[in-house]
């Protein structure tokens, strides 16, 4: 599905330039959801972006589906960290999820009709009509979500998408992407932080070194679905992993 190869990426010119990226290889499997996490300020967004078409990376390519990304990016759904500039204010909630759809030729009817359905997935299924201004947080941000499944993409990238909610609405919008995912067989490739965070959502982990960013390491998760909040984070096979992500996000020298 996504096959990143040799990327790397450098910021400026001269004495000022700053290397974000270094030699990046990532695959992604067709249903996968891969989460990348690594130090604060490593290049993690860099990356994300790069795969979303939004920077142009200095060296390397990355590829969906056998075909550069210029040519895929009707298949690209991006859900940002933050959910506030993400939303037009002066939309509807409803209109903000259907906006995208004109890309997809969609008569307003069948925009309505599938903005509709993608509200009720994320159980905002009377907030319509309502403003982002009118919402809490985590309900703003079930919008971003519903916007990016009602465009049904192939690849669904996230950005750190629960750094701005609370502890208690993070672990609901954890639970409702499991659920998307499930549903509609996407594929995922989350940006995250928090580690146990990337070992709760993903079938793999893949860890970046500090800036410029390389790829430390890639774990595989087997933890058993459906997965719980409680239950699945006492299992000691959930405690192992978080503490090996935990060694390799932390290792100083990774150069080889």
């Amino acid at each position: 599905m996504l096959d990143v190869v040799n990327l790397a990426h450098t910021y400026g010119h001269g004495p000022a330039a700053h290397r974000a990226l270094d030699g990046i290889d990532l695959k992604v499997a067709e249903g996968e959801l891969v989460c990348v996490v690594g130090p604060s300020g490593c290049g993690k967004s860099t990356l994300l972006r790069s795969i979303a078409g939004l920077i142009r990376p200095t060296e390397g390519h990355i590829r969906i589906r056998d075909a550069a990304v210029s040519d895929r990016m009707g298949d690209l759904a991006v859900v940002f960290q933050d959910y506030s500039r993400s939303l037009f204010p002066w939309l509807t909630v409803g209109d903000n999820v259907a906006l995208p759809l004109r890309r997809r030729g969609m008569d307003r009817g069948a925009r309505r009709s599938a903005a509709a359905e993608a509200l009720e997935e994320v159980g905002l299924a009377g907030a319509a009509a309502k403003y982002p201004w009118e919402l809490s947080g985590g309900m703003q941000q079930r919008v971003a979500i519903a916007r990016a499944l009602a465009y049904r993409p192939s690849l669904l990238l996230m950005d750190e998408p629960f750094g701005s909610v609370d502890a208690q609405t993070r672990e609901d919008l954890e639970d409702l992407v499991l659920k998307v995912r499930e549903h509609h067989r996407m594929t995922v490739l989350l940006i995250t932080h928090d580690i146990d965070e990337s070992v709760y959502l993903g079938d793999r982990v893949v860890v970046l070194t500090g800036s410029p960013a390389r790829v430390a390491g890639e774990l595989p998760v087997s933890l058993p679905f459906p997965r719980d909040q409680i239950a699945t984070r006492e299992l000691p096979a959930f405690v192992h992993l978080r503490a090996e992500v935990g060694r390799l996000v932390r290792a100083r020298d990774r150069r080889d």
